[in-house]
């Protein structure tokens, strides 16, 4: 496996319920700025095997990025579940359920 992949990986694992990450910042974290597009094929491909918590990933925008329409409302079904809440827009405010792993290890 792969460093960056192994990366990926760990930081999803940490993603606290209630809370979301983006594509992009987990690629950061993960020292690849602009490798959101591996971070979306990394959970493509590897979150049954690792028990990721995929749903708590969302885009740039605080959406759903799933196209498929059942992935989709599962998704949005499982963070509702967490206590996330969406705008009228579909979006979920990133001020206010975004984690950031950084300020978790500066407490």
């Amino acid at each position: 496996m792969q460093p960056f992949t192994a990366r990926v990986l760990q930081i999803i694992l940490l993603i606290p319920e209630g809370k979301v990450m983006t594509y992009g910042q987990i690629a950061a974290e993960a020292g690849s700025p602009r490798g959101a597009r591996q971070v979306v094929r990394i959970l493509h491909t590897l979150s049954q095997k690792h028990r990721l918590p995929w749903h708590r990933v969302v885009n740039r925008l605080g959406e759903i990025a799933l196209q498929e329409d059942e992935s989709a409302s599962l998704q949005r079904l499982y963070l509702e579940e967490e206590g996330i809440r969406f705008n009228e827009s579909g979006r979920i405010p990133l001020d206010q359920y975004l984690y950031d792993p950084q300020a978790e290890m500066e407490e």
